[in-house]
């Protein structure tokens, strides 16, 4: 096919004003985050408030509204609105003014101290780049409580939680961060002995401890905000008012108490070992550990409540010979505000020779907006995959002979059993080989035969009535994988890859180190400033163009202006694209102006308690629509990586605690990306990325099984259901194998098992960060782009090839696999074909 190569204009605009696009998406971005909002408490009704209701307004979040985590999550919006913003604009009275304003000056403090902080860390300068990153990743901003709180009058409060999370250090379980600060409770008992009513708003990307709801009786409502993106104040208001009625469920277990989960104790920097992370809890992480071992929780997996109630009525299995699985219910809105609905179904799992989990997600569903009385059909399908379990032994997917039980219901603990699926006989999926050893021994969590008694009793009480539906697999063939190297398509991209030379191999194999990307991280593009970084430009005259990567997962990471200079963009320092410029220290203008504002959509996690996949397709094409406005191929998102633990750094750009959750959101997503043609994504980070403590250097140590039940599972579900362009490697190692060297996941799982037709990449320096990982080593590992490029990588790629340890078709297969991704890119005026 004759392609033509774009000419790529300067991105951006010369003129600061808003474009028509910037209102579009903040209106997406407001209602995607107000169907994210979590309802968990309203007693007697308190919400929603008034309309033109004096409201005292007080906390960390309601001036300084956490939208997004830190690092490369982060987004450079035009304006971000505050908690406070968005309710004077609602009509709200605030009676809180002094104290909101008192708070500016106590933060414009903490910020100032914070940044000197930061900047001692790395010498007082920002001129080493990766010095500096490192600095600042690891020392997170901790938002002050404020000033004591005064009295005013009003007979509600509403009191922000706010804290701040991200990539390249951990949370931690003490005051001010997973629990209260000594500050924030004294703030909240005087609040709570100066007004009736108060309201508790959590704006942080994961759980915090929420014992204060034991000890002050008038907090009657709460709500998970999450980190809602730049229109969050406004959506919280939306909320606040009624004029959105909040239909988002949580997608995690917020325990009673941080240590209730099965991996506090030893979970990252807890236990003084951040060298491994032993995942001992084994397959019971989440829901899955607190449904099967009975532990009360504080909010279930699951779980959000409405200003409205729902009926859910006449559920009816249907069975297909294929063994796919249909739920079907009718639920009709029984109050007398609009509304709408979750609908979620899970499986209990009969104990065979495998232990199992009690019950797991296998579908969900959201209702249309449902007006008072009105009823929707919905029909929910799962397979028998769905069911299955990971035998090791035989390494083959299974499912074990005996009694599935089917629940259906608006969360986990409300869930109603509709029938049980009698499978008579094990029936065999799929057949495989092992993959990733465990390189030692574990002392893994099971669940004692008293408590699988109790639920085995749980289950034969709970279906006594239940009809009985035979699931018959015989009909289902077993799949049994090849994973012999695939013969050669006969393709333009095997076409052009065997005409360049291996110098251009090697340079197609790497980011372009002439960008000076190795000292910018993540924000190293120079044809779009403030971008992740591209490909190399070396084969040009072969027809292949460089590719631009940026940032994400809540939108496009980009400079919000750069400078241009005898037509040519100017590049621009790292810290020009976080913390909208923050520490920059040189600030003059390097020629004329032009600016790139991005839409900072809500995180991942707000994304995913909407349960709506509908919306986060829609989110993709709006950033697609970005993308194409500014030049870019690929998104370096979703982050699709399990909340093993609350305190991961980085669980707000992550979706759940479930993978089947993670899996279809990021599936979404993906598929909204790709709408615009020649655009795709990068779901990552593959795998284990459960821990941002020495992130560089942690094994994961776990079984076979867990890993691909529990965090390979999504990441099958996306690439089967959704195509991504790409996959980016974790920088963590597995079973002693570091993630971007590992043939088995790269080539045995992903593109074997799972079919993936993409390219991988690495995560950013993972190869200059010492001996456990080498860009020759990703090359044998079918990891095909190493990122961000530095001439080291080079050098090893030039010498593995000379001495025999790297063989020119093992090059060559990762450059076609770029090259054909890169011929359906934006880069081309056919773009897509």
């Amino acid at each position: 096919m004759n392609r033509t190569i774009r000419q790529m204009p300067l991105p951006g605009t010369p003129d600061p004003a808003p474009e028509a696009r910037e209102a579009e998406h903040g209106s997406l971005a407001r209602r995607a985050a107000a169907e994210g909002i979590v309802l968990l408490k309203n007693d007697g009704g308190v919400l929603p408030l008034a309309p033109g209701s004096t409201v005292a307004l007080y906390g960390a979040g309601a001036v300084h509204t956490v939208k997004g985590g830190t690092g490369s999550g982060d987004v450079n919006e035009r304006h971000s609105v505050t908690i406070r913003e968005g309710m004077e604009a609602a009509g709200f009275r605030i009676s809180t003014a002094d104290w909101l304003d008192a708070y500016e000056n106590v933060y414009a403090k903490a910020r100032s101290d914070w940044k000197q902080t930061v900047l001692d860390k790395c010498g007082g300068t920002t001129e080493n780049g990766m010095a500096f990153f490192m600095a600042y990743s690891t020392t997170p901003f901790s938002l002050p409580a404020g000033p004591a709180v005064t009295p005013s009058q009003a007979e509600t409060a509403v009191y922000v939680i706010a804290r701040i999370a991200g990539e390249g250090s951990d949370r931690s379980a003490g005051p001010g961060d997973y629990c209260l600060s000594d500050e924030e409770h004294t703030m909240l008992a005087d609040i709570c002995r100066l007004y009736k009513n108060v309201v508790v708003l959590i704006n942080a990307g994961g759980v915090v401890d929420l014992s204060f709801l034991d000890e002050f009786e008038n907090i009657k409502g709460l709500l998970v905000v999450s980190q809602p993106g730049m229109e969050g104040g406004n959506a919280v208001a939306d909320v606040l008012s009624g004029k959105v009625n909040p239909c988002g469920k949580l997608t995690d277990t917020w325990a009673l108490h941080y240590g209730d989960y099965p991996n506090a104790a030893t979970y990252s920097h807890n236990n003084g070992n951040v060298e491994e992370e032993r995942y001992e809890e084994g397959l019971y992480v989440g829901y899955r550990y607190f449904d099967t071992f009975g532990i009360p929780v504080r909010y279930g997996f699951g779980e959000g409540g409405s200003y409205t109630t729902f009926a859910m009525e006449a559920v009816q299995l249907q069975t297909d010979p294929d063994g796919s699985v249909t739920a079907k219910v009718q639920v009709q809105n029984t109050g007398a505000v609009p509304g709408r609905e979750v609908v979620q179904v899970y499986a209990s799992l009969p104990q065979g020779r495998l232990e199992k989990e009690f019950r797991r997600l296998c579908a969900f569903a959201k209702t249309p907006l449902l007006q008072p009385g009105e009823s929707s059909a919905l029909s929910l399908t799962f397979t028998a995959r769905d069911l299955a379990s990971y035998d090791e032994a035989s390494s083959a997917w299974v499912l074990e002979a005996g009694d599935y039980g089917i629940y259906a219901g608006p969360s986990l603990a409300a869930a109603k059993p509709v029938a049980l699926l009698r499978l008579s006989e094990e029936k065999m999926l799929e057949k495989t080989e092992n993959i990733c050893p465990l390189q030692q021994e574990l002392n893994l969590l099971h669940c004692p035969e008293e408590q699988q008694a109790k639920n085995r009793a749980a289950v034969a009480e709970a279906f006594a009535q239940a009809p009985v539906i035979s699931y018959d697999l015989s009909a289902v063939e077993t799949r049994v994988v090849d994973y012999a190297e695939p013969a050669p398509l006969g393709d333009e991209a095997e076409a052009i890859a065997a005409t360049l030379t291996t110098e251009q191999m090697i340079a197609l194999a790497t980011g372009d180190p002439a960008k000076g990307q190795g000292a910018n991280l993540g924000s190293a593009g120079i044809s779009v400033p403030g971008s992740a970084g591209e490909t190399s430009a070396c084969a040009l005259d072969r027809g292949v163009a460089n590719i631009v990567l940026a940032d994400g997962p809540a939108g496009l990471r980009l400079n919000q202006t750069y400078y241009v200079r005898d037509g040519r963009a100017q590049p621009m320092p790292m810290e020009a694209s976080l913390e909208h410029g923050l520490f920059l220290e040189d600030t003059a203008p390097k020629g004329t102006p032009r600016y790139q504002f991005c839409t900072a959509f809500p995180v991942g996690t707000l994304l995913a308690q909407s349960w709506d996949t509908d919306l986060l397709e829609e989110v993709g094409r709006a950033v697609a629509r970005e993308m194409d406005r500014f030049g870019v191929t690929l998104w370096l998102a979703p982050g699709m990586n399990l909340h093993r633990n609350p305190l991961c750094g980085r669980n707000f750009e992550y979706y759940a605690e479930d993978p089947l959750v993670s899996g279809k959101m990021a599936a979404a997503m993906t598929r909204g990306v790709r709408s615009v043609p020649g655009c795709g994504t990068t779901i990552k980070h593959f795998a284990c990325n459960n821990q941002e403590d020495n992130r560089f250097h942690s094994d994961s140590i776990l079984p076979e099984r867990v890993l691909r039940e529990l965090y390979l599972r999504g990441f099958g579900i996306a690439v089967q259901e959704a195509s991504p362009f790409s996959i980016m490697t974790s920088y963590n190692l597995i079973n002693g194998v570091h993630s971007a060297n590992n043939y088995d996941l790269c080539t045995r799982a992903a593109r074997r098992e799972f079919g993936f037709a993409g390219f991988f990449m690495t995560d950013w320096t993972t190869t200059e960060q010492g001996p456990d990982c080498t860009a020759d080593g990703c090359i044998r590992a079918g990891n095909d782009l190493v990122m961000p490029g530095c001439e080291g990588d080079h050098a090893a790629i030039r010498k593995a090839l000379e001495d025999g340890r790297l063989t020119a078709d093992q090059l060559r297969g990762c450059v076609t696999r770029m090259i054909r991704v890169i011929l359906r890119s934006s880069r081309y005026e056919n773009a897509g074909c």
